[in-house]
């Protein structure tokens, strides 16, 4: 699966010319014309990286950004700010609101491109789109899985749960956490559905003497340790 980036233009046009720019570089796009239909993606899919248009209908991308920022889920995204306005005080607007990086328009594609390979680095984005801990290797771009070199098949879910915690390690996660990034948002589950994923997960890394690299947290819910 290709790294994913949010896209929020209304611009017709530049929506398009960044929608072609990031496809062409193999980016997975998401694209919105306003905050509202932003929050809505989000809702389903936290990608990678998101391009926010300063000047939005509705609620404007100085706003959206702040309210990624202040959502736990959505905290760590890196945000580019792309406008028509090139002013200091714009631009220090701009990082107070929890911007990464500001670009004004007209700009270059390949300097665009470019920004967003460098704040991914800096984000701590698996390189090459591959994580590889303890035996365990996900392929981002094809979205394979193999464990101590053996290809292994996995279903959709328990690959989206083992890849966002390989991308956490040490970090535990709720029940409620895990479903809203793994499931999303808008759709309801039982948090008990949690535990089924997981037991099918440790069920695959079984044969490989690795399913305790799953580990419960009493109280709390999953964490990937090798402790």
């Amino acid at each position: 699966m290709a790294q994913s980036i949010l896209i929020v233009e209304d611009e017709p046009e530049i929506l398009e010319l960044l929608n072609f720019t990031m496809t062409r570089a193999g980016y997975d796009v998401m694209s919105a014309e306003s905050a509202e239909v932003a929050l809505t993606l989000l809702d389903q899919q936290i990608p990678e990286i998101a391009i926010i248009d300063w000047m939005l209908p509705g609620m404007s991308g100085i706003e959206l950004s702040r309210r990624l920022r202040q959502d736990e889920l959505t905290a760590p995204l890196p945000i580019i700010m792309l406008t028509a306005r090139g002013e200091e005080s714009d631009k220090l607007t701009s990082f107070a609101s929890g911007v990464d990086d500001y670009v004004t328009k007209p700009f270059s594609p390949r300097e665009l491109l470019a920004r967003i390979s460098a704040l991914l680095r800096r984000s701590g984005a698996p390189a090459g789109n591959i994580i590889a801990l303890h035996g365990i290797k996900l392929d981002l771009s094809s979205h394979r899985v193999s464990v101590a070199g053996a290809a292994v098949h996995m279903g959709p879910t328990e690959y989206r749960l083992i890849e966002l915690l390989m991308r956490h390690p040490e970090r535990a996660f709720d029940r409620s956490q895990l479903l809203d990034r793994v499931w999303g948002r808008s759709v309801y589950v039982e948090e008990r559905t949690v535990d089924v994923h997981v037991l099918r997960l440790r069920k695959i890394l079984q044969p490989f003497n690795l399913a305790h690299l799953i580990q419960t947290v009493r109280g709390v819910g999953y964490r990937f340790s090798a402790d």
